[in-house]
């Protein structure tokens, strides 16, 4: 069965997440008020209405409750400069409570609920005193989320070894598990430089063509065994994928490049 859906992203995310339309027409780009599970929040449409299989969405589905009116847009533009405010008050107080931990950003909610905080930390924080003193100031709940070093790469954003701005701070949505595998799958050289992103963790991108490297690689002989090609024996040091040569050493140290295609016919 198919729903009509819409995506919506929120402030300091680049992640959307599908939400009804509830049958309103929305157009990308646009300001709306959203039923969260954070509260009621400010968003903007990232897409036109289209359908989607329920299969694919996480229930429940929340939805839009409204387009943002004049006095929408003028409470969240407050509370984003409040917000600011209370992000370096936070810094301040975690500093005097010697807290080892670095606050990256704060969020009101838009009927200010609730104020939300991220940071990154070494280690876990005990930050029940922080969290005290905050909800004294602003008189709302306080949510202050530990994220990870990926997270933060994707809230900040920069630039990866490619040249290019992060992936995950312009449009991947999830993180998807990376393994040092990929990268030898692929040839990739194993030191850190190559491998890591400026997270320090994995580069998201190896996921992206493992596959196909896997693919292409069905066919070859492993790089290691021992082959017999016509009257010659080798063994095979090198695959060239896209090619779709490969190539052998003889007992007396000579390289072979081979074809692919010949090998397989002469098997």
């Amino acid at each position: 069965m198919k729903q009509k859906v819409v995506k919506i992203s929120f402030l300091n995310s680049n992640k959307t997440y599908f939400f009804s339309n509830n049958n309103l027409d929305l157009e990308a780009g646009e300001s709306v008020i959203v039923e969260s599970d954070r509260g009621i929040q400010f968003g903007t449409v990232n897409s036109k209405i289209f359908e989607l299989d329920e299969n694919k969405i996480m229930k429940p589905l929340k939805k839009v409750i409204r387009k943002a009116t004049k006095e929408d847009i003028k409470l969240y533009e407050k509370n984003k400069s409040d917000s600011n405010v209370a992000l370096n008050k936070a810094k301040s107080l975690a500093k005097s409570l010697d807290l080892k931990m670095n606050i990256l950003n704060a969020n009101f909610t838009l009927d200010r609920n609730q104020l939300i905080f991220n940071f990154i930390a070494d280690d876990r924080v005990d930050f029940r005193e922080l969290a005290k003193k905050l909800a004294s100031i602003y008189k709302t709940r306080i949510e202050l989320r530990q994220i990870g070093v990926r997270d933060k790469a994707k809230e900040i954003g920069g630039l990866g070894p490619c040249g290019r701005f992060l992936c995950c701070n312009l449009f991947l949505n999830d993180f998807e598990t990376v393994s040092i595998n990929m990268a030898k799958n692929q040839y990739i050289s194993l030191k850190p430089d190559k491998i890591n992103g400026i997270c320090g963790r994995l580069l998201c991108c190896l996921n992206y063509e493992d596959e196909q490297y896997t693919e292409l690689k069905k066919d070859f002989p492993n790089i290691g065994s021992i082959i017999k090609y016509k009257n010659i024996t080798g063994k095979v040091i090198s695959h060239n994928l896209f090619k779709r040569t490969f190539d052998i050493e003889t007992a007396d140290k000579t390289i072979i490049n081979l074809e692919l295609s010949n090998y397989e016919s002469n098997k």
